[in-house]
This record gives C-alpha cells, structure tokens and sequence, in this order.
C-alpha cells in the first residue's frame, strides 16, 4: 500500500475490539448492570457503551482501567482468549512476511454458521450463573448444582 493510500476500515469493526466489546457486555450482563448504569458510572452515554461492546468504536487506555475498576476484573480480562482465538497470528505462523499469507481464524471464522456458540455470551448462561450465586448459602448452591446435575443425566 502506498504511504498516500488510505486503508478503508471505517464501519468495520476491528476484530480486537470486537472481543474487547464481547468481553465488557459478558461481565456488564453478569454483574447485573444495565448499560445505562455502566455508563453513567464512566460519564459516557448509553450508545456509547453500545459502541463499545459492539466493536465499532475503540475503548480507550484509561476507559478500559475505569471499566476494569467498576467491573472488578483486571485489564487483562478483556484481552483473554485472543490468543486461543487465533486472531493475532496468521492461520500459516509465518508472521509478517513479504510473502503470500492465508487468511486469519479465529474470530472472524465465528461469522461461519457452523461453529458452535459461546455458551459463556448467551443471556441464558449469564442469568443462570447470576441467579445461581445470588443463592448466599454455598451448600444451598451444592445442592442445586447437584439437583441440576441429576436432572440433566436423567434427561440425557
């Protein structure tokens, strides 16, 4: 690309950002917080925050530490599984060659219908998880937990 060209990428999401995004919604919905609150809390609008868990706009150094700070999770909570999805290094490893590369996997390939969801993104298994622990009395949790379990193999 010449140094006068331009890269078009506006109105695509970057796919960092959109994990970054993926991982503030997941933590936003498991705390309870709506996205009002969320940003309230960081002195953003709501769409904003929309924004953000969408991908479609890029979350600042010192937005990201006031999220991790609001959501009690360090920094690097919203960076994990990166590495697992592949989507930092080229499908071949050879880096940043002068050479041809194949395309990149990961979380772009999630875009195919036939990769299973993440079970850990669905509102489903965040209200679960929620309710779940909002149960104070951890024996009470065993319990249920154990009750699901049996359910669960005699469905099965």
């Amino acid at each position: 690309m010449a140094l006068t060209e331009k890269r078009k990428t506006k109105g695509i999401p970057d796919l960092v950002d959109k994990h970054v995004g993926l991982q503030l919604r997941s933590r936003r919905s498991l705390l309870g917080l709506s996205q009002e609150k969320l940003a309230d809390a960081v002195g953003v609008t709501f769409q904003q925050v929309q924004k953000y868990e969408r991908g479609t706009n890029r979350v600042s150094a010192s937005r990201l530490f006031s999220f991790s700070k609001i959501l009690d999770v360090s920094i690097d909570y919203f960076y994990e599984g990166l590495e697992k999805a592949n989507i930092l290094t080229p499908a071949n490893g050879r880096g940043m060659s002068d050479n041809q590369q194949e395309g990149f996997t990961g979380l772009a390939s999630k875009q195919g219908k036939n990769l299973p969801e993440d079970l850990m993104l669905q509102k489903e298994t965040i209200d679960l998880v929620r309710t779940y622990y909002s149960v104070k009395d951890p024996k009470t949790r065993k319990d249920i937990l154990k009750f699901v379990k049996s359910m669960a193999k005699n469905i099965n």
